[in-house]
C-alpha cells in the first residue's frame, strides 16, 4: 500500500490526467443524487401534508390551477366535477370518513386577471380557491397567525379570507396582516387567518404559500361561471385501498360510464403522485449513470493504459524483486493496489467536488432543496475502486509474468 501510494504521489499530473474521466463520472452521478434526493424529499413532504389518507378527485390530471393550454385537449373535453358528487360520494362510500369541496378560481377571468392589492402594494402571483368549512378537518394546515373560517361565515358567503406566507409578506411588508383588509377583482375581504409557511415543494416552491383561500359559497356566488371543482375525500384509518375502489366505482356510476371504457375523471393519492414523480426521476437518474458510466469507461482505459506504461518503466524493478523473493502474488497484489489508490482517489476527489457544487447550488437557490446521501457517496467510492481492480487485472498479471533475469537485463 505504500508503495503504491508513493508511485501514484510520484507522478501526482500524470495520476490527475489518468483519473479525469473518473473524477467527471463520480462528480456527475454524486451531484445528481444529491439534487433528486433534495427534490423527492421536498415533493414527499408537500404531498404529506395534503393528508396521506385523502383521495384527490379532479375533472383532469395534473394541477387544477394549470391554465386550459396546459391541458391535454382530450382531458379538457371532459365534463367538469359537479358539487353535487361531494354529497353522493358522503352517503354512498361507507370508507370514506368525510368529503370536502375545493373551487378552484383561475388566474384570468373572463379576460381579466385577478390581482389582491392594498394601498402601495400588490401580488399577482396568487392561487385563489374557496375552501369548504370542513376542508381544515381534511387538510389540517399551520397558521401562523389568526384562524379558519367557520361553517357559519361559508354559509352566509361571508368576505373573509386566510392568506399564505408569502401574499403576506408581499401585501402587508409590516406584519400584522389579520384583521386588514385587501381589494381583490373589484371585492374587499377581510384577512382572518395567515398559513403558516409550507413544507416541500417543487424545486423548494411551494404554491400553498400564494394562496388566498376563501369560503367556498363566497367563491360560488362571486363566481357563478366557473366549474373547476375538486372533490377530497379522506379515507377512513387503515381503509384507503377501499375507500379508493369505492370512490372510483361511485364515480364511475354517477357519471355512467359503461363497464371497460376508461375514466372521464382523474383520481390520485398522494403516493401515487409520489410515484410519477419517481418514475421522471428515474430516467433523469438513468441519463446520469449513462453520462457516469462513459467518463468511468475513458478513465478506466486510461488508468489500463498508465499501468502498462508503468509495469514497462518499473521492468528492472519488478525484476529486482522477484530475484529478491517476490512471488507473482506480490506482484499482482501491488499493481492492483496502485491502480485502486489510482481510482480511489480519483473517485474521493469527484466526491468532495460533488459536495461543493451541491453547496454551491444550495447557497446560489435556497429555493433548491439539496442533500447529499450516504449512499450516493459509498457507491461512488465503491464504483471507482471497482474501476481499479477491473481495468488493473491485466496490468498486474502482465507484471507478474515477466521473467525475472530478462527483467534485469532490461535498460
Amino acid at each position: 500500500m505504500h508503495m503504491a501510494v508513493i508511485a501514484v504521489w510520484t507522478h501526482r499530473f500524470r495520476s490527475l490526467l489518468t483519473v479525469l474521466g473518473i473524477v467527471i463520472g463520480i462528480t456527475t452521478v454524486v451531484t445528481v443524487a444529491s439534487l433528486l434526493t433534495g427534490l423527492r424529499q421536498g415533493v414527499v413532504d408537500f404531498f404529506q401534508e395534503l393528508g396521506p389518507d385523502n383521495i384527490f378527485l379532479y375533472k383532469t390530471s395534473g394541477d387544477p390551477n394549470a391554465p386550459d393550454q396546459q391541458i391535454p385537449p382530450k382531458e379538457r373535453k371532459r365534463r367538469a366535477m359537479k358539487p353535487e358528487y361531494a354529497d353522493f360520494i358522503k352517503r354512498w362510500c361507507t370508507d370514506v370518513e368525510d368529503v370536502s369541496l375545493t373551487l378552484y378560481i383561475p388566474s384570468v377571468v373572463d379576460g381579466n386577471p385577478i390581482t389582491a392589492r392594498v394601498p402601495g402594494f400588490e401580488s399577482d402571483t396568487i392561487n385563489v380557491a374557496g375552501l369548504a368549512a370542513n376542508n381544515e378537518d381534511i387538510v389540517p394546515r399551520d397558521f401562523s397567525a389568526g384562524r379558519y373560517f367557520t361553517p357559519e361565515e361559508d354559509q352566509r358567503g361571508a368576505h373573509v379570507a386566510v392568506i399564505g406566507d408569502s401574499v403576506a409578506s408581499a401585501l402587508f411588508p409590516g406584519g400584522n396582516p389579520v384583521d386588514n383588509t385587501f381589494m381583490m377583482d373589484g371585492a374587499e375581504y377581510r384577512v382572518i387567518g395567515v398559513y403558516a409557511k409550507a413544507k416541500g415543494g417543487f424545486f423548494g416552491e411551494n404554491g400553498e404559500d400564494n394562496t388566498v383561500a376563501i369560503p367556498l359559497h363566497t367563491a360560488m356566488n362571486r363566481y357563478p361561471q366557473l366549474d373547476r371543482y375538486m372533490i377530497t375525500a379522506k379515507a377512513r384509518a387503515g381503509h384507503r385501498q377501499e375507500a379508493y375502489d369505492e370512490v372510483d366505482g361511485a364515480m364511475r356510476r354517477i357519471r355512467r360510464l359503461a363497464t371497460g371504457t376508461p375514466d372521464d375523471f382523474a383520481i390520485s393519492t398522494p403516493d401515487q403522485i409520489i410515484q410519477q414523480f419517481d418514475r421522471i426521476t428515474g430516467l433523469i437518474g438513468l441519463v446520469a449513470i449513462a453520462i457516469s458510466a462513459l467518463g468511468l469507461l475513458v478513465g478506466g482505459i486510461g488508468v489500463m493504459n498508465i499501468m502498462l506504461v508503468s509495469v514497462t518503466e518499473r521492468t528492472r524493478e519488478i525484476g529486482v524483486r522477484k530475484a529478491l523473493g517476490a512471488r507473482k502474488r506480490d506482484i499482482i497484489g501491488q499493481f492492483l493496489v496502485e491502480a485502486m489508490t489510482l481510482t480511489g482517489a480519483g473517485g474521493v476527489l469527484g466526491i468532495v467536488i460533488a459536495i461543493l457544487i451541491t453547496m454551491l447550488v444550495g447557497a446560489l437557490v435556497p429555493s433548491l432543496p439539496s442533500k447529499v446521501p450516504t449512499w450516493a457517496l459509498v457507491t461512488g467510492f465503491s464504483v471507482s475502486v471497482a474501476v481499479g481492480v477491473f481495468f488493473g487485472v491485466w496490468p498486474a498479471v502482465k507484471a507478474a509474468q515477466l521473467d525475472p533475469v530478462e527483467a534485469l537485463r532490461y535498460e
